[in-house]
């Protein structure tokens, strides 16, 4: 036996052991048992001692009890559904799931992977989508049409595949999956629902091939595929021809096809000519009648959405295969041939899905994909790893509680030449050349180091059974991909030369153990003090083990193209020795595609697109065991980016609980995201509203958070808050404070004015500048909201608020009616370090408003209906960092009492902050950030409480300066 098969042989050996203890723990905890580190050793010890029959077995006891320690500590949230039951019948009971198999054999193998809480919440969620949809043995027409909302790489496939095994239990009889647009992603899906779904290899000629996955756990279903794994495994005409009708007696269909024009094409004349068995009486449509369908569709944001939005081939020519409209068309008009049909896109980034126009239908293709039925928002286990914990939240004090795992680079390009090594806008003739010689820069050549200490430490934790991999995105155009594989793999060569014929390696030598000292180790004991405790990463090996292993872990690393073939799929599927790959892409493995086992990122893109960068955030995810040793090597502004959209995908999560909890339809959530600031960071091609946008300001909290660089108008903005505060007269009460049950709340130095008439604050808006480029906060619609409020007799009223007592430092200032104040509130900026690189006219923070803020106007019973509605909204979801119930209420959940507490409450809440002048760095005052004035930066935010009745308004979007800021989508 060689060393790989020896190797393949303990992993299958350990993967047996950990699920046959598994299941005892499983027997164990039903029987009442609670599930310890002790129960747990006990029954790998007995698992171990079941392939014991050719003498001790050799299996590692210790790892197989870290592994179940793990996994049986962690656990899953509950979803979050917003639905429209209009004619829907109730069907999915107990009795309808007595006799399910394909579930059966699913979750037996799930759980031979993963603890009984993650694979019953996988169970609970995927109940409640199929329930939402129709009763596939309903005989009259019905049509559903749903999303669910993931998070990015957390496990969207294993859901659907469990939705899959219901459905075709329940008697769903065609199951179509839309997987994505490039071969390697339909490859991989195909390969996951062999496993998963049909417990077999399918084969060139589609006979089953080697039993897999679900096989183990149950009988043979005798499950049919039209499509196979292989790089032409698709459906096509050829394939239509062998296929001839389908009758409902058969077991299901499954077709896993790309979203292609001619794939879409081909299935669509096969079911109107092999499979219709009707046809429509006022339109002469073929329709199929006796089979229901279920067609699922992965990354249902992208290609699927009609945008207008081409797709364009590294030529510049236009891509025939990718057309959006035509293929918007085509899985329109499959799901309109059938009249029993149920429709769930699945994404992580919903928003392009939520810009159709919910009435859209034509009479060829039916209704649009607005997912009119039902959206459901997943949560993801206790050990996902997503943009909140990865960059962190931010607060008024900069952004807190992110993984130290991001590097900035900056040595990729020269902003003043806008040339370099990979500039953000280059041609597909660019060569890649630093300081004139066609290799790497050094940070790539750092991150390079990085991963190869990964793999290193990853063996001797004992995890060198599994793939390890690195991505290197820095372009979309495959011919400059190309130069930068070459690149990469003379760096790779070089070091393994060097460190293997130990020839001019010193140098080598003391960059790798430099990042091992000054890097790796301290980064091992953060990560543990950021986790928890049965998270924490293992010990560190010593640095003598590591050198003793690197010639081997460098002879193993490839360095590899994803070009989008199922050949990038298939060969981390393939049995033998764990790959260590570094994979050189661009948008062929920006979407589905999981790179197993990534470890080390490299990443320069333009786009600030919310989805598009979202969707290229390979590393979020799963990282057991090696979490410690990630890391994204990024520009400064890409951090930056991450962690706007990571806090504007909170902010609209929370959304959605508030309006589940108050039962109301995925349309009127439509009409609540296409008002959010977030919208910045979204195509507005994928609203299919080319140039005005509408929004309605009710129960929001706008806020200021860009401004001008300019003395003169910080000056004017000064003026205008003298002028608001002048006008109140006596404040109704000076530094305000409530009882709050005894956690009491207080605002030291702050003045409250009430009953102020709207006049007042709109003459503030009207002579106060905002910045052009603010997303929510511009005073001109601001006003125009508040007037069209006032027209219905809301908001006529209003409280206003100026905040004190903060700990930066300024001249004095003495607001009206008050005293000279030398102390503002500190707001920490994005400025860099260093002023050249600032921007001349404007500046950033991050957060304005503290949630509490919004309460300085609340008795206390007001105070605790927020906190209640805050509760009742309240899901737990670690991914999201929800882990305990609150204990005050949040900004959003004030602004829902304000509207529901009658006149006493229902008005605007103005708050004023006066701002220091200076940027700090290490708590200590550096420099002005506005030229030439040192006096308070004047910033406002306003509390909107929650309208019955919200009025909206326009304004106008430049696609050119939308385009230019933020890049072009995918």
């Amino acid at each position: 036996m060689t060393a790989a098969e020896e190797a393949a042989a303990q992993a299958e050996l350990l993967e047996n052991v950990i699920a046959t203890a598994q299941r005892l723990i499983k027997k164990a905890a039903r029987d009442g048992a609670t599930i310890t580190p002790v129960l747990i050793a006990e029954k790998v010890q007995k698992a171990a001692a079941t392939f014991d029959e050719d003498g001790p077995s050799q299996v590692d006891q210790g790892k197989a009890v870290s592994i179940l320690i793990q996994r049986n500590s962690h656990w899953v949230g509950k979803s979050t559904t917003l639905k429209d039951d209009k004619n829907h019948v109730e069907w999915l009971t107990a009795a309808r799931k007595r006799d399910w198999h394909y579930w059966r054999r699913y979750r037996d193998f799930l759980e031979s992977k993963l603890s009984d809480t993650v694979v019953e919440g996988l169970n609970e969620a995927t109940d409640d989508i199929l329930g939402l949809l129709e009763d596939p043995k309903r005989s009259d027409d019905w049509d559903r049409r749903g999303l669910v909302v993931g998070h990015v790489q957390s496990g969207k496939t294993s859901n659907y595949s469990g939705l899959i095994c219901k459905a075709a239990d329940a008697g769903y009889k065609i199951i179509i999956v839309l997987a994505g647009m490039h071969n390697n992603l339909r490859s991989q899906t195909q390969m996951r629902l062999e496993e998963g779904f049909l417990g077999y290899e399918t084969t060139i000629d589609r006979d089953p091939g080697m039993p897999i996955g679900v096989a183990e756990f149950g009988e043979d279903l005798k499950t049919n595929s039209a499509t196979t794994r292989a790089e032409n495994g698709d459906f096509n005409k050829a394939i239509a021809k062998h296929f001839h009708g389908i009758s409902p007696e058969e077991r299901p269909w499954l077709f896993v096809v790309k979203k292609e024009k001619s794939v879409l094409t081909a299935l669509l004349n096969w079911i109107q000519t092999r499979v219709a068995d009707s046809t429509d009486a006022d339109g002469g449509r073929k329709l199929v009648t006796k089979l229901p369908l279920l067609m699922i569709d992965d990354e249902a944001d992208h290609a699927s959405v009609d945008t207008g939005e081409q797709m364009f081939n590294d030529d510049g020519t236009p891509d025939e295969e990718h057309q959006p409209k035509t293929i918007n068309s085509l899985i329109r008009q499959v799901l309109h041939a059938f009249t029993r049909k149920a429709y769930v896109g699945y994404t992580a980034t919903p928003f392009a899905n939520i810009f159709i126009h919910h009435k859209g239908a034509t009479k060829k293709e039916g209704p649009d994909l607005f997912p009119r039925s039902f959206i459901i928002n997943l949560a993801a286990p206790s050990n996902y790893v997503g943009p909140a914990r990865m960059f962190g939240k931010m607060t008024k004090e900069g952004r807190k509680g992110a993984l130290p795992l991001s590097r900035n680079i900056s040595d990729h390009y020269d902003p003043e030449t806008d040339a370099g090594w990979m500039p953000p806008k280059h041609k597909k003739a660019h060569v890649p050349t630093y300081n004139g010689q066609e290799t790497i820069p050094p940070s790539l050549r750092e991150a390079i180091c990085a991963f190869v200490l990964t793999c290193a430490v990853r063996e001797l934790r004992g995890q060198g059974d599994q793939h390890s991999s690195m991505l290197v995105h820095v372009t979309r155009l495959v011919d400059v991909q190309n130069h930068v594989r070459e690149q990469v793999e003379e760096a790779v060569r070089r070091m393994r030369q060097k460190i293997t014929r130990r020839i001019d390696a010193d140098a080598l030598l003391d960059q790798l153990r430099n990042i091992w000292e000054n890097d790796f180790l301290p980064m091992r004991d953060e990560v543990a003090a950021l986790s928890p405790a049965e998270e924490r990463p293992p010990a560190m090996p010593s640095w003598d083990e590591v050198l003793a292993i690197l010639p081997d872990v460098l002879d193993d690393i490839e360095v590899r193209s994803i070009n989008g073939t199922a050949k990038d799929a298939l060969d981390y599927a393939a049995p033998g020795a764990a790959l260590k790959v570094i994979a050189v892409g661009g948008d062929k493995l920006a979407r589905g595609l999981t790179l197993e086992g990534l470890s080390v990122s490299y990443f320069v893109r333009t786009t600030k697109m919310y989805d598009t960068l979202m969707q290229m955030g390979r590393w979020f995810g799963y990282r057991p065991g090696y979490l410690d040793l990630c890391r994204l090597y990024t520009s400064p502004d890409l951090v930056k980016w991450f962690g706007h959209i990571a806090d504007a995908s909170e902010e609209l999560r929370e959304e959605f609980d508030y309006m589940a909890d108050a039962r109301l339809t995925p349309e009127q959530y439509g009409l609540k995201v296409m008002s959010h600031e977030v919208l910045t960071v979204t195509s507005p091609l994928k609203m299919r509203n080319a140039q005005t946008l509408s929004l309605t300001y009710s129960g929001t909290r706008p806020q200021t958070i860009l401004f001008h660089r300019d003395a003169r108008i910080q000056q004017q903005n000064l003026d205008a808050t003298d002028a608001l505060i002048a006008s109140l007269g006596s404040p109704w009460e000076d530094s305000p404070k409530y009882g709050r049950d005894g956690d009491q709340d207080s605002w030291p130095s702050a003045r409250l004015w009430k009953n102020v008439d709207a006049a007042k604050v709109l003459a503030f808006l009207e002579t106060y500048s905002t910045h052009p480029n603010a997303t929510s906060a511009k005073a001109a619609l601001l006003s125009e909201f508040i007037i069209k409020m006032t027209e219905t007799g809301q908001l006529t009223q209003w409280n206003v608020a100026l905040l004190g007592g903060g700990l930066g430092e300024g001249d004095a200032h003495t607001f009206p009616g008050g005293d000279p104040s030398t102390n503002y509130s500190i707001r920490k900026t994005e400025d860099s370090d260093d002023p050249e690189r600032n921007d001349p006219k404007s500046f950033a923070i991050g957060v304005l408003t503290d949630p509490k803020d919004e309460g300085i106007d609340l008795g206390d019973d007001a105070w605790r209906e927020a906190l209640a509605r805050t509760r009742a909204a309240w899901k737990p979801d670690p991914a999201r960092g929800r882990v305990t119930p609150p204990d005050f209420p949040s900004g959003k959940g004030i602004r829902e009492a304000r509207g529901s507490l009658g006149a006493s409450v229902d008005r605007g809440l103005l708050l004023l902050y006066p701002l220091t002048p200076f940027f700090y760095k290490d708590k200590a005052p550096e420099r002005l950030i506005v030229p030439g004035w040192s006096k308070p930066i004047m910033a406002f935010a306003i509390a909107f409480p929650a309208s019955d009745n919200p009025i909206e308004v326009e304004y106008e979007v430049n696609l050119l300066y939308w385009m230019q800021e933020y890049g072009p989508s995918e």
